[in-house]
């Protein structure tokens, strides 16, 4: 189910709404005020990244290819 984050334009809350499909029309509410003025919010996911054994990123050893420039400990991930 994909999952959407809006900001209520009455009392500027944040939420998530889980949707049961994409082309279904659900009221939306906000879940502090009960206002359907609300925006949808451009969101991202945040991945999880382990670093590997013998220092993680700031010594260039976090098991990320070195495309990305981890070997200068610049991969973003600290």
């Amino acid at each position: 189910m994909p999952v959407f984050e809006y900001q209520c334009k009455e009392c500027s809350g944040k939420y998530e709404v889980y949707h049961k499909s994409l082309s279904s029309a659900e009221k939306i509410e906000c879940p502090s005020c009960g206002s359907e003025n609300s925006k949808k919010l451009f969101s991202s996911f945040a991945a999880s990244v382990e670093p590997a054994a013998g220092g993680g990123c700031s010594t260039g050893n976090c098991g990320v290819p070195a495309a990305s420039s981890c070997a200068s400990g610049m991969c973003g991930l600290n």
